[in-house]
């Protein structure tokens, strides 16, 4: 997370998310059905240059908040959408599958964090509409790695627009 110190009156420094004061600051969100995982997500992303992580929480709950962002015209949009959720289950595929043609809509790339799938399960994401897919690792080098991949797929696909252009 980005943080700006800022001069109150009483002429005391407070630290505060750079997100809450400035218009247009880039943000990726993560709809994670665990806040352990999601915490750790978050720092490794960070640690590699990402801008500000939000967790939009569990599927359904990621379902709504994303609806309600995206359907606000005044709002900032994520720059990516990070689907994590449960490993041992077809959730992160039906999720994409539920949330494709808005983020299409909107022109927010969705990639999907899992286990090491084969083809047909990586071909299968893809048909749901996930922009990538990264796989989530038990070896922390190996974790950092996709972490960085996703931070890099992120700076590769920007809209024009969120770069001011």
């Amino acid at each position: 997370m980005s943080f700006l110190i800022i001069a109150v009156p009483a002429g005391m420094a407070t630290r505060c998310a750079l997100s809450e004061y400035l218009d247009g600051v880039p943000f990726l969100a993560l709809v994670d059905d665990d806040q352990h995982s999601a915490l750790l997500l978050t720092r490794m992303l960070l640690a590699h240059g990402s801008p500000d992580v939000q967790w939009l929480g569990g599927a359904m709950d990621g379902r709504l908040a994303l609806a309600r962002i995206l359907s606000d015209p005044a709002a900032d949009w994520p720059g990516l959408l990070i689907v994590d959720l449960k490993a041992h289950s077809n959730a992160s595929l039906e999720f994409v599958s539920s949330i494709q043609a808005l983020a299409r809509q909107k022109g927010v790339p969705v990639v999907v964090m899992a286990p090491p799938l084969d083809r047909q399960g990586r071909e299968a994401l893809h048909e749901a509409g996930a922009s990538g897919v990264f796989f989530r690792h038990a070896d922390r080098d190996a974790y950092r790695r996709e972490a960085a991949g996703i931070v890099s797929f992120w700076a590769r696909n920007q809209r024009l627009d969120a770069v001011g252009m």
